[in-house]
């Protein structure tokens, strides 16, 4: 009994395989469209999403370091992609503190190399947000970046967010809660997440 059937291409040296289960008990049935000509689709069709990996952090975490970029701890992501040619669509939704007078930035970096920046300008910052935080420290900012990168490897790839106290010595930034942390519900703690999604091209 045949277990393939193999179709040769009219030019060019292509070739495509029908196969059958490597085992009798497998039986498949694949079913051709009887009302219009179809594509059959693979996990290689383009706009595909083929897998999604996210970190979710429900902790807090703070920096009070001036003028330098820190790896925000516990928001990163590693992704291996299929295809080079894939690619990525990362989303960060943070929820950030600060103490009062405080000038912050956030970053998206991959394998510690920023993306996601706007234009350098002289000696200004570069991130996907920054601001001058409200004066009475108690607030709670949430920001969300989407970008949507090319793999460029099918190796292990990780991808994070950098945070930088930009003016105002004894500043401090905080994660998923704010500066005015007493036991009380009208100072919650948060979560944030980093996601990752393989996209085919």
């Amino acid at each position: 009994m045949t277990a393939k059937i193999k179709l040769n291409a009219a030019s060019g040296g292509g070739s495509f395989s029908l196969q059958a289960p490597s085992s009798s008990s497998n039986n498949r049935v694949f079913t051709l469209p009887d009302i219009a000509d179809g594509t059959i689709t693979t996990t290689a069709t383009a706009g595909k999403i083929l897998q999604v990996v996210q970190t979710v952090k429900t902790d807090t975490t703070s920096i009070s370091t001036l003028d330098t970029w820190t790896d925000i701890s516990g928001m990163s992501v590693s992704i291996t992609p299929s295809s080079a040619s894939n690619k990525i669509l990362v989303t960060a939704n943070l929820n950030t503190g600060a103490s009062q007078e405080t000038y912050y930035i956030l970053r998206l970096e991959k394998g510690g190399t920023p993306i996601a920046l706007g234009d350098a300008s002289g000696g200004r910052s570069r991130g996907y947000f920054g601001q001058r935080s409200p004066n009475h420290g108690e607030s709670i900012d949430n920001t969300v970046v989407n970008f949507l990168d090319t793999a460029g490897s099918t190796s292990a790839i990780t991808y994070n967010v950098a945070w930088y106290i930009a003016f105002q010595s004894g500043s401090s930034l905080y994660l998923n809660r704010s500066q005015y942390d007493a036991n009380n519900d009208y100072a919650p703690r948060m979560s944030s997440t980093i996601t990752a999604m393989e996209v085919a091209v």
